[in-house]
This record gives structure tokens, C-alpha cells and sequence, in this order.
């Protein structure tokens, strides 16, 4: 069986300067092994054949030590620019520029491990042996400060993974899938552009002489020749069922746990295992408060934290959404080992009743994984549409300001949502989710029926029912679970369940904030869109799917009576006279009888999503982005209170001689019930009589129940007309 190739560094200092990886890459190693190797300019037939062989065997696993940044300075550096400052070198001085210099801090004693698998055969031994002798030669790893030195051997196979666990730190393994940190890594031709590199550097300043005129010419050497590979060091997790111990149960049944009280959960188990720990670990107590508790911790401990999320009973329409089970989450840069951790949660109780010292709970390891499906946990498992199960917690800049009996305007409630939907941006890029957002929403109501209100889960003074917001996020791209969010992500707020099987079925866009398009150009506008959206779905015959088109395969009008091609819209919320926002509804969005099929819903989802550019004639090529504005909140709701943006025309012609303000509430009443809505109680606003008795008309719509947009009714509502928007 082939052995591995283990070779092992440890650095002098205990610190690594190297910018743009860690763990050190394996480019870097390759690096410095070449520098140890050669003598001069030349490297022996031996050490060039083995490091020719290193050059093409496939990534290596890599175990580095626990890590953390460590203070950064700034070392001022001559730029290379003499002629700036007339070629003085006594001015040199005035060119000096900023070189940033933030080392990685970690235990001098651990090593870092690279390991082959498999690499050592019968063909490979001589040179394995080879590259075993010039790792003895290592003398520095990255840059030239950071001394270190090395030591490689051949192992067996079944060695290999206790050593990488030995190592204490974390693991990261090459992953096909593209996730994870990029390091560079060796290729077949790497050795040779590093010879060409040095060679280079040796001719960077060349002398040129033309009669007279002496230049002197800087070249840049050749960049050596790497791969990217992605590497994956995911966390360790353990998840735990919370247990009734009652005697006397052939097998143990689950003790649910109150939804609205996770943070009192988190806290009890969180708290009794760090004393678990602390009795065992006692020269670690510093450790423990800081990577379990959170205390005295800094910025650069977040890394290293140890999530508790607490997982409620989702998944289908009758799910209770009561805690049953709760995951350990260990990062693979904690300074605690994973099983000294685990060992610290096993078997906790949770709930003592304080008269009879009774257990009513423990927590016991778990063996059915399958919850971990909702919430985007595994492989294959990433979702674009994301929605909380506990409400995210944003800062105090981002609170609702309510007083007891005060009705909101939709302007205040417009401005306290866009406050919320900058702060959950925040939290992504705090929580570490880098990945572009398509739009986000906000709102105090669950998402699913048996959740719970945000307010449910305030805990003062901390968590303030002010601060705390059930928040939907549509990401560009599928991304990976779990998801926790905003400032109480370590206590069981902020989860989000991933909505995998959910196509879009609105889109809002943002219009361009340049030369805007006027509000009386709004027809054109969306017969141009109209026109981009049937282009997009035009097949290879050049037939266009009804759901865009509104006509049947022979070109006739759909006649079914019903609503079955897209709505579109466009509204000037801001009410300065120029459009800024673009709606594109499903049919069956706005008219709830319509029932789709997984065709219609898939193809909505892909060609919408594809629309970016409109070229609407006369008025100019105009580019769409998605918008996460808090208009979504304004332009879907819910909301009990609905406002005409555009002029409501009726469905059904009032009659000649009839009272049309009656006719009117009649009939906007009867085409909200059509299209599945609750009946309102209309308000006429204003209205305006034209041509043939035509009326067009705003309105404003009161709901018993807070209802869900968008809202598009009348005779053009499927061309701009009849739009409502959110108004309390």
C-alpha cells in the first residue's frame, strides 16, 4: 500500500507574516523548499527530480495550529519612485509609502502538518527520500523573518489521520466543490518559473546605450506558476436531543423545550458547561470565558467562538416549533479540543425543580440528523431564500420607536424598516456571510404558523422587543447553513431556516438614480419590459410561453378568464416625479384562485431573475438591480391598511345612469373577493370620470387582518394600473 509523505514545520517565533493566506499555503512551502535546496543558482540532479515529482502529486492536507491575529503596524518603505523626487537619494525620504504587517499568532510548539496521501509508491520512494533530505535544509517560511525549520518522513496510511488529530489545531482538506479559503498549491512547471523567476530578478535593472544616451530599464520577473485550490475546514458539530429522564420508557422521549424561551436555554446549558469545564480544566478558565461564555472576549476571538443554536421542530404545516434538539457548533480554530467540549454538554441537565430537586430534562447525544435539512446544514444543502425561526437582534440604531396607542404613517414605518434592513447587512458581514444579497425583509410577524412574534422572545435589558426583527433574506446564489444573524447569534436569536423549494415569484428592482424616468413615461416603460421578458423566454421555435405573452400558441388572446400571464408595475415612492421601482409578479400572486404548477413557477423564477437590462427606445438602455430597500415592505406588506399608488379602473362597466362612487366600492370589493383577497372596506379617495363614462380612481382598502401584497387589481393592473402600496 502506497505510505505518505508527512512533512512537519514549526516556526522560532510562534509567528507568521505572510499576508494573503494561512495556513501557510503549499505554494509557499514549495518555496521554501526550493530556497533550501538549491546552492546558488543551482539545484542537484537528486534534489531537482524530487522536487519535479512534489510538483505534480495532488493538494495535501494541511493541520495548522490555533491561531489569531495579532496587532497590526504599518512599516514605512522606500516605493521604487527616485524620479518623483528629481533621483535625489537624499530625498528619499519623501517617497516613503505604507506597508501594512499583521502577524498570525499561535502556539511556537505546535507544528504544521502537510500530508501526501497515498503519494509514496514503489516509483515515487527514491524521491519521497529525496524531499525527506531537503526539508532538513528549510530554514523560513513566507517572509524572510519567519525562521522555521522542517522535518518530512513517509507513513503509513493508517498513521496519517491520528497525527493530523494530534496536532490539536485545524484541518483543512482540499474540496472539490469550490467552498471554503483558496490556497495556492504547486503544478507541473512550478519548479521552472521559479528558476525563470530568479534568473529575472537577476536582470531587473538593464543598462541600454544609444550613442550617447544611457538608460537604465526596470522589468518585472515572471510570476511563478500556482494553482488555486479551494481548501475546507469545516466546524465540528454535536448535536444533542433534550431528553425527559423519567424511569420506566423503553425509549426516552423528547422534553420540549418553549420556542420564545431560547435564550434561557442557551444561557442555562452554555453556563453549566462552562463550569463542567472550568472544574477540569482550570488553568484554561481565561480560555473557557472567552471561546464559551463570551466574556472579556475581542473581536479576534469571534472566530473561535463556540455557537450553541438551539433548533426547533420545523419542516412541515402541523410542526409545533418547540426545541428538541440543540447543535454545538465548534469552530476548527477553537483553542478547547472539540471532544473536551462535547464531553462538557453531554449529559446536562436542563430544568430542576427548585422545591424537589427533580430533573425534568437532560441532554443526551443524538443519532437522527435529518433536522439538519431545514436549516441548510450539509452537503447539497444550500438555499437562496432564507427566513427567521427566532427573531435577528439589531442594534439600538435599528429599534422600533412606538408609543402605546400611536398609529405610525407609512413614511415613519418606511424609515424604521430601512433603518432594520441596513443593520441586517451589518450583521451578515459580522456573522462572516459574504455572499451578494438580491433583497431583504423585514417585519414583526412570523413566517411560518406556529411561530412566534419577534417581541415573544425580548429578554430586557439586553434584548429590548424594540430591537428585534423576523427578517427574510433572498441571496444571488444558494449559500450553505447554518445561518445565525444579528447581535444575539450566540444565544439562540437570529436563526434562520432555509426555504429550499421556494422559486421567486415577485421581484422588485431598483431603476438607475440618474436621469430618472417620468412618471408619465410609466407606459412605455413596461410595454418595454414586457417586451424584454418575452425575448428572454423565447424558445428555440421563437414561441413565447402565455405566462409572458398573455396570448395563446396561435397568437390569439388567453381566453380562459382567468389571470394567467405576469403583472408588472412601476412606482414612485419617493413622490419626485420620476420612476424607482419595477414589479414583476406571478399571476398566481396576485390572484390567489390561480393555481401554478412547478413548470410555470421554476420558468417565472429563471427568466425574471435573468432580467438586468431593458432597452426602452427613446428612453434610453436602462440597468436593473434588486432591490433590498425597505420598499419590498411597502409594496408587499402585510399590511391592514392599502392605498392606491396607481388609479384603480373597474373590472365591470358601471352602467349608464348609475351612481358611480357606489358602483365603484361595489366593485372593488367584489375584485378583491375574485381574486381571493378578504373582503375590504373600501374608501373612495378621489376619482375621475372620462371618456364613455370611464372612471379611474384612488382608493384606500381596509383589511380586518393584515394582508399580504403585492396588490394589483382593476382593468390594467396587469399594465401598472390599480397598483396599492403598504400604508400603515
Amino acid at each position: 500500500m502506497p505510505g505518505t509523505l508527512l512533512v512537519s514545520v514549526r516556526f522560532h517565533d510562534g509567528r507568521y507574516h505572510g499576508v494573503g493566506d494561512w495556513p501557510p499555503a503549499p505554494a509557499r512551502l514549495f518555496q521554501a523548499l526550493v530556497a533550501g535546496a538549491a546552492r546558488g543558482d543551482a539545484l542537484g540532479a537528486s534534489e531537482r527530480a524530487a522536487l519535479s515529482w512534489l510538483e505534480t502529486l495532488a493538494p495535501p492536507v494541511i493541520a495548522a495550529p490555533t491561531a489569531r491575529d495579532g496587532q497590526g503596524f504599518k512599516n514605512f518603505v522606500p516605493n521604487n519612485d527616485l524620479d518623483a523626487v528629481g533621483g535625489d537619494p537624499r530625498r528619499i525620504g519623501e517617497i516613503r509609502a505604507p506597508k501594512a504587517i499583521k502577524p498570525h499568532l499561535f502556539d511556537a510548539a505546535a507544528p504544521f502538518l502537510y500530508a501526501w496521501h497515498d503519494a509514496v509508491d514503489d516509483a515515487g520512494a527514491d524521491h519521497a527520500r529525496g524531499i525527506c533530505s531537503i526539508a532538513d535544509r528549510l530554514y523560513q517560511l513566507g517572509r524572510g523573518v519567519d525562521m522555521a525549520w522542517a522535518r518530512a518522513e513517509i507513513v503509513e496510511a493508517a498513521e496519517i489521520e491520528p497525527r493530523l488529530a494530534q496536532a490539536g489545531g485545524a484541518v483543512f482538506r482540499p474540496h472539490q466543490g469550490g467552498a471554503g479559503k483558496s490556497l495556492l498549491c504547486p503544478q507541473k512547471g512550478s519548479l521552472a518559473s521559479l528558476e525563470a523567476r530568479f534568473g529575472k530578478n537577476r536582470e531587473r535593472i538593464i543598462t541600454d546605450r544609444k550613442g550617447r544616451t544611457v538608460q537604465q530599464l526596470f522589468s518585472q520577473p515572471p510570476k511563478p506558476r500556482f494553482r488555486n485550490v479551494s481548501y475546507d475546514s469545516p466546524p465540528v458539530r454535536k448535536l444533542f436531543d433534550l431528553h425527559d429522564p423519567s424511569e420506566g420508557k423503553a425509549e426516552p422521549a423528547f422534553a420540549p423545550w418553549s420556542l420564545a424561551r431560547a435564550v434561557c436555554l442557551v444561557e442555562r446549558l452554555r453556563d453549566k458547561a462552562a463550569t463542567r469545564l472550568r472544574k477540569q480544566l482550570a488553568a484554561n478558565e481565561g480560555v473557557i470565558d472567552r471561546v464559551l461564555v463570551g466574556r472579556d472576549a475581542t473581536e479576534a476571538d469571534k472566530i473561535q467562538r463556540v455557537r450553541i443554536i438551539p433548533l426547533p421542530s420545523i419542516g412541515f404545516a402541523h410542526a409545533d416549533h418547540a426545541i428538541r434538539r440543540v447543535l454545538i457548533e465548534i469552530p476548527p480554530d477553537c483553542p478547547i479540543p472539540a471532544d473536551d467540549i462535547a464531553w462538557s454538554f453531554s449529559g446536562l441537565d436542563v430544568i430542576t425543580d427548585t422545591g424537589t430537586g427533580e430533573i425534568k430534562s437532560i441532554l443526551s447525544p443524538a443519532d437522527d440528523e435529518s433536522m439538519f435539512r431545514h436549516y441548510g446544514i450539509g452537503e447539497k444543502r444550500e438555499a437562496r431564500l432564507w427566513r427567521t425561526v427566532t427573531p435577528a437582534a439589531l442594534p439600538h440604531g435599528a429599534a422600533r420607536h412606538h408609543q402605546r396607542g400611536e398609529q405610525k404613517n407609512a413614511a415613519a414605518r418606511l424609515r424604521e424598516e430601512g433603518k432594520a434592513v441596513t443593520a441586517v447587512r451589518q450583521a451578515l458581514r459580522h456573522a462572516g456571510i459574504a455572499a451578494p444579497v438580491e433583497t431583504i425583509r423585514v417585519q414583526r410577524e412570523p413566517f411560518t404558523r406556529h411561530g412566534e412574534r419577534a417581541e415573544s422572545f425580548a429578554t430586557p435589558p439586553r434584548f429590548t422587543r424594540e430591537r428585534l426583527w423576523h427578517v427574510e433574506i433572498a441571496f444571488k446564489d444558494p449559500v450553505r447553513g447554518p445561518l445565525v444573524i444579528g447581535d444575539g447569534r450566540y444565544l439562540g436569536l437570529g436563526l434562520m431556516a432555509a426555504e429550499k423549494d421556494a422559486p421567486r415569484d415577485t421581484m422588485i428592482f431598483a431603476l438607475p438614480s440618474g436621469p430618472k424616468i417620468a412618471v408619465t413615461e410609466r407606459t412605455a416603460f413596461l410595454r418595454a419590459v414586457r417586451r424584454a421578458l418575452m425575448a428572454l423566454s423565447r424558445d428555440a421555435k421563437g414561441d413565447v410561453p402565455r405566462l409572458f405573452s398573455g396570448h395563446e400558441a396561435d397568437g390569439a388572446p388567453a381566453g380562459s378568464g382567468r389571470h394567467e400571464h405576469i403583472f408588472l408595475a412601476a412606482a414612485d415612492l419617493d413622490a419626485d416625479g420620476g420612476l424607482d421601482t419595477l414589479l414583476v409578479a406571478a399571476p398566481w400572486v396576485c390572484d390567489h384562485s390561480v393555481h401554478p404548477n412547478q413548470h410555470d413557477r421554476a420558468l417565472f423564477d429563471r427568466i425574471v431573475g435573468a432580467l438586468a437590462v431593458v432597452r426602452a427606445g427613446r428612453l434610453g438602455i436602462i440597468h436593473l438591480t434588486p432591490d433590498a430597500a425597505p420598499s419590498l415592505n411597502r409594496l408587499i406588506g402585510p399590511s391592514r391598511v392599502w392605498e392606491s399608488d396607481t388609479p384603480y379602473r373597474p373590472a365591470r362597466h358601471a352602467g349608464r345612469g348609475k351612481e358611480p362612487t357606489e358602483a365603484l366600492l361595489r366593485d372593488v370589493s367584489a375584485e378583491c373577493q375574485r381574486r381571493g383577497l378578504p373582503a375590504p372596506m373600501p374608501e373612495l379617495l378621489e376619482h375621475v370620470t372620462g371618456p364613455k363614462d370611464g372612471i379611474a380612481a384612488r382608493l384606500r382598502l381596509r383589511f380586518a387582518v393584515a394582508v399580504e401584497g403585492p396588490i394589483m387589481l382593476g382593468r390594467d393592473s396587469h399594465h401598472g394600473g390599480g397598483l396599492f402600496v403598504a400604508s400603515e
